[in-house]
């Protein structure tokens, strides 16, 4: 009884070596069936002519998946981009009949079929990845369909319009065909499921891709009419780099220059020495925002800001040489007047706001002088008398033809050297007759002079006007700024949103 299972055990066994056998059989004549299949697709099949020749022309049709883009450079432009290029056509020649749909191809075989000689027009360097092995498979149809699919990385020129720099929309086109054969042979169609499809996670740095209508051209040509495919990739660029890095900069130094308004014009080497610091800077930043364009002819959009911007702080300077023109001389000195409570109507200290005298005049005399300055007045007492005293600057006055010369100097000689070097003028106290002096009193005065004892009302500074050209600038100036900036943005932002329009228009 114990020895019975060993019977059942056998027979399993058997059963299993039998199954696996049978396995490995099935798999070698599968194996051995597909080659046979494919050397019996391939036995006469020449691969330099192509599908359906003498009927109608083969059908290539193309779809593409992009997996990313960039970079995008305006200098050369360019544009770079990775996607996988897919292509299928029918060749009956290698239609098969078997129990499987469909079969997976080594690339080899792609040397000993029949493919497109599909190239890109405005191709500059394209290539095939090939880390680990060359990114590209074949897979063939029962009813001869064959589907070629790689991975490229292409390169293509994209001819920019930057007159709306930074707010444009550029049209980056992507042209290929078949290098050879013209429409008789090869037509190449959009596929109907699916044209140029975009990686849900593809981002770009400085782009946002809108729009790839995509359509169908033919390019004539004098050794005949080929067919060509199109898709046109519509870019719109970024403006939050150049807003940080040159439009608020460059407002920034735009109202740094009104500093100057707000000046004394009398400081000219403040004034100055800010219009041309902010110039030089504005030099700077100009010539630093078109490091990454081309010399293209015509001006950009941010160029026309750029020279607005320099435009404004070159008028501050023009500004401040015109309120320099019509600046008086030495109408700028900040001083201090002082008002005294005395019989006098003003001290010395402000004798520079009175513009007349009144000369030395009596019987027997005329005029002494005649002075172009002006003159302070003291005040003395003669014999008793008490006299206001006017000292003219001998700078300010001129001699005139006086007569009695010899008693006119005598009376000078006899004032006091605190008067200061020049000629004085004897007037009368308010309510008192002037005397006549004779010349041997005039020659030696009995002058008595008040000490300096006068109560002070008030030290009042007094400033230099400010120049009506300043006042109107502060308003002109950033009124005029704003109506610029808000026309500048206003035209090129709806020349933008227009172009965008149009780009979401079916090609």
């Amino acid at each position: 009884m114990s020895w019975e299972p060993l019977p059942l055990l056998a027979w399993l066994f058997v059963v299993y070596v039998h199954a696996y056998s049978n396995t490995l059989g099935s798999q070698r004549n599968n194996h051995r069936n597909v080659s046979e299949l494919l050397d019996n697709l391939l036995r006469g099949y020449d691969n330099s002519v192509r599908p359906g020749l003498g009927g109608p022309p083969a059908v290539v049709e193309v779809d593409i998946m992009v997996r990313s883009m960039g970079p995008i450079s305006e200098v050369d432009m360019t544009y770079s981009m990775d996607c996988y290029f897919r292509q299928t056509w029918v060749d009956r020649r290698l239609a098969f009949l078997s129990d499987k749909d469909t079969l997976a191809l080594s690339i080899t075989m792609l040397e000993r079929i029949w493919k497109p000689d599909t190239y890109f027009y405005n191709g500059k360097q394209s290539y095939l990845h090939t880390i680990t092995t060359p990114n590209k498979f074949v897979r063939l149809y029962q009813d001869g369909r064959v589907l070629y699919s790689s991975r490229l990385t292409i390169k293509a020129g994209c001819p920019m319009n930057l007159e709306n720099f930074p707010m444009d929309t550029q049209r980056c086109p992507l042209k290929f065909g078949s290098f050879g054969y013209t429409v008789n042979d090869v037509l190449y169609v959009w596929n109907g499921k699916r044209q140029v499809a975009i990686a849900d996670d593809m981002k770009l740095s400085q782009f946002d891709l809108i729009a790839t209508p995509a359509a169908n051209q033919t390019d004539m040509l004098k050794s005949g009419e080929y067919s060509m495919l199109l898709v046109s990739f519509h870019l719109q660029r970024h403006m939050g780099n150049f807003l940080i890095q040159v439009y608020g900069p460059c407002v920034l130094l735009v109202v740094l220059s009104w500093v100057s308004f707000w000046l004394n014009r009398e400081a000219t080497a403040d004034r100055v020495s800010l219009g041309i610091t902010t110039v030089l800077t504005m030099t700077f930043l100009g010539l630093e925002s078109r490091t990454d364009l081309p010399k293209v002819p015509y001006p950009t959009a941010l160029d026309f800001f750029v020279f607005l911007s320099f435009g404004f702080i070159f008028a501050t300077i023009i500004q401040f040489a015109l309120v320099h023109y019509f600046t008086k001389y030495g109408s700028g000195e900040c001083y201090f007047s002082a008002d005294f409570s005395s019989d006098s109507d003003s001290d010395e200290d402000d004798w520079s706001s009175r513009r007349t005298i009144e000369p030395l005049e009596g019987p027997g005399r005329r005029k002494s002088s005649t002075c172009a300055g002006v003159v302070p007045r003291r005040s003395v007492t003669i014999n008793g008398n008490t006299r206001l005293v006017e000292v003219i600057p001998l700078s300010a006055c001129t001699i005139s033809s006086i007569s009695g010369r010899g008693q006119q100097e005598s009376w000078t000689s006899g004032l006091p050297s605190c008067l200061g070097c020049g000629k004085a003028s004897v007037h009368q106290s308010p309510g008192r007759e002037t005397p006549y002096l004779p010349p041997s009193q005039a020659a030696r005065p009995s002058l008595t002079f008040h000490p300096r004892s006068h109560r002070r009302k008030k030290r009042t500074p007094r400033f230099n006007s400010v120049s009506k050209i300043d006042r109107i600038s502060r308003v002109f100036f950033p009124l005029c700024f704003l109506a610029i900036n808000m026309s500048y943005w206003y035209a090129y932002l709806s020349r933008s949103e227009r172009i965008q329009r149009r780009t979401d228009l079916p090609a």
